[in-house]
């Protein structure tokens, strides 16, 4: 009999304040609904790459923000993808609620946080990965096309580009969130809903 349990499929870039508000979402959801979740990687630079009416200061954001998903394509690619939400987890922590922005030593103390080699932490340099990055990035684009960014958020293979929250929703109110959202992406043709954001990242 084939399985009831949704499949909740989660692309994030770890240096976006908006997907790190989202996986503290749908982890709270994941404490009551069985479901099961697996972890992804896209790129915010992957995705503005060559575009030249980006402010200065994205500029600068895209250029720093290679490393990260590029180690963490090589921490699932050499240690399986079980080791990506971990890692997402303390490099979110140190970045978005810590508030740091030392790149270099976020990525080695979120390696040694989770036990993985110091050593991939060059990776971070190199365009080693960057194919598999490009792919893992292609398959979010794939099912919500390039007019959006992180995170990616797919139920049973329908994708989204969200939900935008602040604060992270809890208890009662993440679980509507997500049964709507389960709802939503049962309606053939349902593209877009949005209203303009009034509030930054609330890490609370």
């Amino acid at each position: 009999m084939p399985s009831t349990t949704p499949v909740v499929d989660f692309w994030f870039d770890p240096a976006c304040p908006w997907a790190w508000m989202t996986s503290r979402w749908i982890d709270e959801v994941a404490q009551h609904r069985d479901i099961e979740v697996r972890w992804h990687v896209m790129s915010l630079s992957v995705l503005n790459e060559g575009r030249a009416d980006l402010p200065e200061r994205y500029v600068r954001l895209m250029a720093e923000g290679w490393a990260p998903v590029r180690v963490l394509v090589a921490a699932a690619r050499d240690h399986g993808p079980q080791v990506l939400k971990p890692l997402y987890d303390a490099i979110g922590t140190r970045r978005h609620p810590g508030g740091r922005t030392d790149g270099d030593a976020i990525l080695a103390e979120a390696l040694a946080e989770v036990g993985l080699p110091a050593e991939l932490a060059a990776v971070g340099a190199t365009t080693e990965v960057d194919d598999l990055l490009r792919a893992s990035h292609a398959e979010a684009i794939a099912l919500v096309g390039d007019e959006v960014g992180t995170p990616v958020v797919a139920i049973d293979g329908v994708g989204y580009f969200g939900p935008v929250v602040t604060p992270a929703p809890t208890g009662q109110a993440a679980l509507d969130l997500f049964d709507g959202l389960v709802l939503m992406t049962r309606v053939p043709g349902f593209y877009e809903l949005k209203r303009t954001r009034t509030s930054g990242p609330v890490f609370g």
